[in-house]
């Protein structure tokens, strides 16, 4: 079952091997060298959730001790952890508790490797915002990471045709942090939606590895079509604050989309593009800016 949705998942460009399926989008996943991390020789998962735990231990606020020994002092590994974050955000009178943290606990038994993007989405956060120190903040209060997991979860559901409960996710999704990303659409890891307010995703988007959206980015339709119609967002780009990006085109592997931006035409790989409609300003760079974060812009060489 694991290898039928996870295949599924993949865009028809994704390479096809007899290697484990990973929950990713890419043609090839590049991994994080764990000369990053602190605790280099075991799995990011394994190792970030004993930084977490340890980050935990070491908070001495008493007003949050009680979600802290709830979230992850009480808890056997970081899917178990988010399991019941989202449970407790989620659950309503209809919506019990127990069978939303069920539910999540049995996604990560049927895609395991998940976690794993999880534990990346969440690492990536931690060297890419300046405002980030440690892990624990992330997890348990920035509500773009959360709409990504929570999206993990409606996607696999969308998958596995339970659809009605799928949309149940996105709904709460959006009510509680004003993310809406379709249970259809692709997200690989690394994912890193900053602030996350007023982000918009529809179903047929793909979204590779190590892509960063800040506030209110719609990858959207333009309206007049049906089927295959939203953007698909190459490795490496960097989405500026208000974007939209309309129509089933393709903005390539480390292309940067100004704040404001209007696109609705394909966009070449690492390449900056401004405006409304926007047009590509400056010379070609050669890094992807997701990483780096920078939002600087090239010098302009027209006038609006």
């Amino acid at each position: 079952m694991e290898a039928r949705v996870l295949d599924r998942a993949l865009p028809a460009t994704a390479e096809r091997s007899s290697a484990p399926l990973s929950y990713s989008v890419t043609k090839q996943t590049h991994s994080i060298p764990s000369a990053n991390t602190p605790w280099a020789g075991t799995s990011l998962a394994d190792g970030l959730w004993q930084h977490l735990q340890q980050e935990a231990q070491e908070q001495t606020d008493a007003v949050l001790a009680p979600l802290l020994r709830d979230i992850v002092l009480e808890q056997a590994n970081l899917g178990h952890a988010l399991s019941r974050l989202i449970a407790r955000k989620f659950a309503d009178e209809q919506i019990h508790k127990q069978a939303l943290e069920e539910l999540v606990r049995s996604f990560f038994l049927a895609c395991p490797q998940a976690l794993e993007s999880v534990a990346a989405d969440l690492h990536s956060i931690r060297q890419r915002d300046p405002a980030v120190t440690e892990y624990l903040t992330p997890l348990l209060f920035f509500k773009g990471f959360q709409a990504v997991q929570a999206h993990r979860v409606a996607h696999w559901l969308w998958q596995e045709k339970r659809r009605a409960l799928a949309h149940c996710i996105q709904g709460r999704a959006s009510e509680l942090f004003a993310v809406d990303i379709h249970p259809g659409a692709v997200l690989g890891q690394r994912i890193m939606f900053d602030h996350g307010t007023g982000i918009v995703v529809g179903e047929t988007a793909v979204i590779e590895d190590d892509v960063a959206l800040l506030q209110n980015v719609t990858l959207g339709g333009t309206g007049k079509e049906s089927g295959d119609r939203h953007p698909k967002i190459r490795r490496g780009v960097l989405i500026g604050t208000g974007a939209k990006i309309l129509g089933n085109i393709e903005i390539g592997e480390g292309a940067k989309i100004g704040a404001g931006a209007i696109v609705i035409k394909p966009v070449e790989p690492f390449t900056t593009v401004v405006g409304n409609p926007a047009r590509a300003v400056g010379p070609r760079h050669t890094n992807l800016p997701s990483l780096t974060m920078d939002q600087s812009l090239p010098a302009l060489n027209y006038v609006i």
